[in-house]
Formats: C-alpha cells, structure tokens, sequence
C-alpha cells in the first residue's frame, strides 16, 4: 500500500527521523512488524500560533516489496562530435542550458565574460577588502553567475516554466544536500554552491561540453535574420549555428550591443530600493513570538507586500543569517546585494526592500532609457558614499522621517557604511513609496519599523530594465531567428529555479 499523509512534530522531535517514523506509524495505524518505508515530499514550519510545528509531507510505503524506483537524475551522453549549440553565460541558465544540451545530444559551448569559480573568488576578497572592482569578475559575473556567491536560495513562485522538482534534484545529484528536494524554501548557502557548480562544470566537460572563462561577447555578426558568427574577446570569431543568449541581468553592455547592432530589445519595468538590516534576534522575535528562537529552528524569515501610491513595495531576496554584499558591476557605482551560508548563522538578517518603476519613470522612449535610470541612482549611491563602494545608509525611522542619522548601527555589509539621507541618492517617488512602506509593515511585523535597523542603498539588481523580446512558442527572438534570448538577462525569468528552468526549455526546444 501506498499513501501520501501529512504529520506534524515539534521543532525538538523534527531532527530525528525516528520520531517522524513514529508519528507516521501513530497516524495511520501501523503495528511495528509491518514493514515500512518512506520519502520526505515537502518540509514546512507552521508558525502562526503560540505552538510552532514542523509539517511534513511524506509518501509511504506499506508491506511494498520494493519502493518505486526514481528516474536517472542526469542522462550523461558523448556529445563530442554533435552539433554545437553556443551559449553566452555560465550562470544558471547557461549552466543548465548545457546540461540539457547533453541529454538532448547536442554539444554545449559556453562563453563565460568570468571567471571560474576559485579565480573568482579571489577578486571577491580584493573588493571586499581593498574596495577595487574587476568589472569582469564579481559578485555578478563568473562561473555559475549571481547566485554562486550571492546565496543560493532555490525557492520560486513559477509553476508554469518547467519542472522545478527537475531543478532541485540535479542540484541535489550534483551535490547539495538531499533536504533542497523537499524543504519549503530551500536554500544551498554560498559556502556550498562553488563546489556544485564545479561539479557541473566538469561533467559537462566530461562529456564533451565546452567551457571557456574570460570569454566576453563582443560582437554579433548578423546576414539576413540570422546571426553567422559571433566575436569573443574583439579578436575570436565563431562561426554559429544556434545562440543562446544566457548573460544575466547585469550585463549593460549586451543589451548596448543588440541596440547598436539593430537588433529588437525594449524597456520593461523593474524594482529599485534599498537593502535593509536588522538584528536577526529581532526577526526570530516577531516571527517566532519568542524571547529567544528555539535552537531547533531555523533563522526566521518573512515575506511583505504593501501598495503605496499606486506602486507595489516588496521584500525580495530575504537573507536570514545572512550578510550584504558589494554586487557593482561598474566602476564608481554602488549596488548592494545579500547571501546567506548555509547554516544562515550570521547575526543580522537582510533584505532587498523594493519599489516597482516602469516605463512613465523614464525620461525618454529608448529601449535603453531604463537602463540609464538604473545607472544614475548607483553612481548617486557611490558619491553618497564617499568613494571605494562604501555604501550610504540610514536607520529605518530617520528614513521615514527624512531625516540624516548621526550614527548607524554595526552592518555586516564589508566596504562600510557611511551616513547619508538617502532623499538625495533615491528617486522621490521611489523614496516617499519606501518611507510610508516601512511604517506599514511595523504595523504587521511589530517591532520591524525601528532604527536598530539600517537600510543600505542601492538594490537595483532585483531584475533587468530591458527585455530582449521572443516568440512565445519557439522562444526565439522575434527577428533574429537562431538568437534565443532566455533567463533574466533577457527579461523572462527571476531568480535561480526559473532561470535554470528557462534555460533547459530552450535546449529541449533544440533537441535532435
């Protein structure tokens, strides 16, 4: 017999399978000799009252003679002599964009502007301690793209795009551990992601995938609808048959290229704000309504959402246990981002806290006049700040009061904070939007509006101001027809899952 039940435990019982073997016992019944097995489908707390419970979701095997068995994870094949499928980016849309390249027997060849993970990290260490930015290599641009040293939470509202499970369960066969399958929100950490993401990288080598870092896209070379060939490096031509163009959000020069080149981009709407800090015994308080969080339980979290003056202001990449980070892509700019590992035992919690803008906040109709808004409020940001990607902050109460703080709290973010009225970096709109938000939500998380909290600017990174626009079936660009824009870059997807997912679409699109 087969079941799928739900059981609940207490934070102290949940760590031990014994104890959820027990309670699924309990629940249906079972007399101890009857042979049992099981598999953990979802994992979630239930917070909401003063008794706080871990949900477990499980399917369970009674008296079976054999469990059903799981699909192979990753169908490994020999693509050294397939056709070539060219893939600019090695974030996690280009990335699974080549794994499913392989399933479907065609050979990946992945240009990377980074560079792999190691190297990269070394440039991270320079930032963070000297303040000097590779504009090639960062918290933004490398071996595995934003996430890699940027967190690595897995969590998406996106059903429709593809098969998140699919997603979990290769990370998970690539190395991350088993819970990502079924937790609520899964999170890898970016202590672990480097290591999954090398894993990657070397079976798709193996199986005759091609990888290259320092490896910048700089030309496109177009006759009739169709891209021929493509320049790396100024120097390199590459004769194409099928592009995919997998470069992420951040990548201002892609999108100068296409304009240049007449190839159809447009302006999109995106979010720009602030990061926000708070103490995360703070956090655990409000969410938990506890004095001091239960050892058993995780770093809490929270999610907000108000409309003020007709825009939507909203949490985004909340980082429990976690740490904000310098993520600029341009010299003499400040954009701020945050991670977590994978214990998410750091002191602070933080969170992007943004405003929606569209296209009526720009000053003129070019595709890439979003993209210009963006940048002025980063350069703003970095003169705030004084210089070498110091960040301008304020407490949470003197933001709302429009009022300079004479002190700021201590920040995990590692360039530093320098005290500033962020009135004068943000947008009025965006700014007044921010001020009345951050008094709403301490009406629904008590104690979250306080100045033991710092907001940080900038966060502007939430999603691209430009979309590269494609047929919705083919998923090919609208003009050029072996061009297939995917992922955040192009303006489709947000976040890990749904990059990946859109990634994989689109190499299943050319399967042989």
């Amino acid at each position: 017999m087969i079941k799928e039940i739900q059981v609940q435990l207490l934070p102290s019982e949940a760590n031990d399978m014994a104890n959820l073997k027990m309670a699924i016992q309990n629940y249906l019944s079972i007399k101890r000799s009857s042979r049992l097995e099981y598999e953990i489908l979802k994992k979630s707390i239930d917070a909401r009252g003063k008794l706080i419970k871990v949900i477990f979701k499980v399917r369970v095997y009674i008296d079976e003679s054999e469990r059903l068995s799981k699909p192979i994870i990753f169908n490994a094949r020999q693509v050294n002599d397939q056709e070539e499928v060219h893939i600019i980016g090695a974030g996690p849309a280009g990335l699974f964009c080549a794994l499913q390249c392989i399933e479907s027997g065609l050979k990946p060849v992945v240009f990377e502007r980074g560079k792999n993970v190691r190297d990269r990290r070394r440039d991270l260490a320079i930032l963070n301690k000297e303040g000097i930015l590779n504009e090639e290599s960062n918290y933004c641009f490398g071996e595995g793209g934003a996430g890699t040293y940027s967190d690595g939470k897995l969590y998406t509202r996106s059903n429709k795009r593809g098969n998140v499970q699919r997603i979990l369960d290769l990370f998970h066969h690539f190395g991350a551990d088993e819970n990502i399958v079924y937790e609520a929100h899964p999170h890898i950490g970016t202590n672990k992601l480097p290591q999954i993401i090398e894993a990657m990288r070397e079976k798709i080598i193996e199986c005759g995938g091609e990888i290259h870092f320092n490896s910048k896209l700089t030309d496109l070379n177009v006759s009739g609808n169709k891209v021929t060939s493509i320049t790396i490096n100024d120097s390199m031509k590459v004769q194409v048959k099928h592009v995919i163009l997998a470069t992420g959000h951040s990548a201002h020069d892609i999108y100068e290229l296409l304009h240049a080149r007449n190839i159809l981009i447009e302006s999109k709407p995106f979010a720009l704000g602030v990061r926000i800090e708070h103490p995360q015994s703070l956090i655990d308080q409000v969410q938990y309504h506890c004095d001091l969080r239960d050892a058993n339980l995780p770093a809490a979290s929270y999610s907000l959402v108000e409309q003020v003056n007709g825009r939507g202001v909203f949490s985004f990449c909340m980082c429990p246990g976690g740490i904000i980070a310098p993520a600029s892509t341009r010299a003499n700019t400040v954009v701020v981002n945050g991670w977590s590992p994978s214990k998410r035992n750091n002191p602070y919690a933080n969170s992007g806290m943004v405003v929606s803008v569209d296209e009526e906040d720009y000053q003129d109709k070019s595709p890439l006049a979003g993209l210009r808004y963006q940048y002025e409020v980063e350069q703003k940001a970095y003169e705030a700040g004084g210089g070498k990607y110091v960040a301008p902050a304020q407490r949470m109460v003197d933001f709302s009061k429009n009022k300079t703080s004479t002190s700021l709290p201590d920040c995990s973010y590692t360039r530093g904070v320098h005290a500033a009225n962020l009135s004068d970096v943000l947008p009025s709109d965006i700014y007044a939007c921010l001020a009345k938000a951050f008094e709403q939500f301490g009406k629904k998380m008590k104690g979250y509006y306080t100045n033991e909290a710092i907001v940080v600017a900038t966060e502007s990174r939430t999603s691209s101001p430009v979309r590269v626009p494609r047929d919705k079936e083919t998923l090919q660009h609208l003009q050029i027809t072996n061009l297939y824009p995917c992922a955040e870059g192009a303006g489709y997807a947000g976040g890990i899952v749904s990059a990946a997912m859109d990634g994989m679409r689109i190499a299943e699109m050319l399967k042989v």
